[in-house]
């Protein structure tokens, strides 16, 4: 018996709710019932098992193909329009969709990759108008999302109708949506947060979605009073982005009750400027092939446990490693990479999920995540976790962002070097002092480089990568 398919949500709340907005976008709103209808119309032109593409930005639209995706037992390929023409080409050919959807907007670069492309797909979904099939199942994929591919090619993480189910009702019982909560989403629908974290869960309970097409700063502050927006999900980016505005410190929040935070480590100091709003934000930590949801720090311990991302979700075990490395198990837990058995294999140890994440738990069982395991900085011997210099240099009033790697050293093997964001003016020898007062002296970065902004991906995370280590 299937139960826990996701196109039970837009079925179930067309019937009890029809009237209830389930989106509010820029220039037209959804109804339950015309969101069922539109998912139903594009549902007559696809199959099960075949692989629908796109390449859109965040739209109304989209989310009815996605539920017509999830009524057929197709699976929704969601390419980031912030790809180069060759990146796309190779999703194109990996996932060998039979229809790619191009939003207007991205139609220069959507045809610029199928010039590069071996795969042809169609450009229209067909309203044939014949029945879908047999229902879809738990196991069936229901998303095919594609890495950030940091080492090597993206791969494309598998993920059922049963993970988002499962991923959707742990993430309520942890943090909670009401049905009278107005949700605002600003994540992109080409990442797996854009869909799992608080979108789904919203549409299941009955809330409104207020879905906007990007981030703009000053435009989620105007509409957090504009339509009462009571919840939300960011990156750490995007609350710094916010409370960086001219308007934050005069900006109506009184209706956000809860925001949640996830991606990356959030500064301490960050999350002190929204306190001094009354906004306590709620860490989190997930990763794609955990559908993301993975841990979470309850509203109540938002302060006293600044800085950790808390306790496993309902129905998720977390562990810890010989080596550090956070380890996850549970229905949320991705059922492999498409077509790459290996990396599949490689992913898992005796049925536990490898994050390539460093973390410490204390005694209470919150986990603090350190950062990635291939970031790990060791210098004489001794490991120096990046976020943890980085939130030190958080917590000097000049610095509005950082970030901290390692560089080849002939005594020490590795030393930090940082890259810092400055809001006001500070030297290197103060940074470097501050850094001294709170810090091993193995931990102290050994170059201070400023610059005017970090490298972000399409999710806010900092790039390390890209960043010009100086010699």
């Amino acid at each position: 018996m299937n139960e826990h398919t996701i196109d039970t949500i837009i079925r179930d709340r067309a019937r009890i709710t029809p009237d209830r907005i389930a989106i509010a976008e820029r220039g037209r709103t959804w109804t339950y019932a015309e969101l069922d209808e539109r998912s139903d119309q594009l549902a007559r032109g696809l199959v099960a098992g075949e692989r629908v593409s796109t390449l859109t930005g965040n739209s109304g639209e989209h989310v009815a193909l996605m539920f017509a995706c999830a009524k057929t037992g197709a699976i929704l390929n969601p390419i980031s329009w912030r790809l180069a023409a060759p990146e796309i080409a190779y999703q194109l050919d990996d996932a060998e969709p039979s229809i790619f959807v191009i939003e207007e907007e991205h139609r220069a670069l959507g045809e610029a990759a199928l010039e590069l492309a071996l795969v042809q797909p169609s450009l229209e979904i067909g309203e044939s108008g014949e029945g879908a099939g047999p229902a879809p199942s738990d196991a069936d994929p229901l998303f095919l999302i594609y890495t950030s591919g940091t080492t090597g090619k993206p791969k494309g993480a598998l993920l059922t109708h049963a993970n988002c189910f499962w991923t959707n009702l742990s993430f309520d019982l942890a943090t909670g949506i009401r049905p009278d909560d107005v949700v605002l989403q600003v994540l992109p629908q080409f990442h797996c947060g854009g869909w799992n974290v608080q979108s789904i869960l919203a549409w299941w309970k009955g809330a409104k979605l207020v879905l906007e097409r990007g981030f703009d700063p000053a435009r989620a502050l105007e509409l957090i009073e504009q339509e009462g927006v009571t919840t939300m999900m960011g990156v750490p980016a995007n609350y710094l982005f916010m409370s960086q505005e001219p308007g934050f410190a005069d900006a109506d929040l009184r209706s956000l009750r809860l925001a949640v935070v996830g991606g990356a480590p959030m500064p301490e100091a960050l999350l002190e400027t929204w306190a001094e709003r009354d906004v306590h934000i709620v860490q989190g930590y997930g990763l794609t092939e955990a559908a993301p949801n993975v841990l979470c720090l309850a509203p109540e311990d938002a302060r006293r446990r600044a800085g950790y991302a808390g306790k496993p979700y309902p129905y998720v075990s977390c562990d810890l490693s010989s080596e550090g490395e956070l380890l996850v198990r549970g229905p949320n837990v991705f059922s492999g990479y498409w077509r790459n058995g290996d990396a599949t294999a490689a992913a898992f140890r005796d049925g536990w999920l490898l994050t390539g994440d460093i973390a410490e738990r204390d005694s209470d069982g919150n986990y603090r995540i350190l950062g990635r395991l291939k970031d790990m900085i060791v210098s004489g011997g001794e490991n120096v976790y990046p976020a943890e210099v980085e939130a030190v240099l958080h917590d000097h009033p000049a610095v509005a962002d950082a970030a901290v790697v390692g560089v080849p050293d002939e005594r020490w093997g590795e030393v930090c070097a940082a890259f810092v964001v400055a809001e006001s003016s500070v030297s290197e020898e103060q940074l470097r002092e501050h850094c001294r007062e709170r810090l091993a002296r193995f931990k102290v970065p050994k170059s201070f480089t400023f610059v005017d902004e970090l490298p972000r991906n399409s999710m806010g995370k900092i790039q390390k990568s890209e960043l010009n280590v100086p010699a």
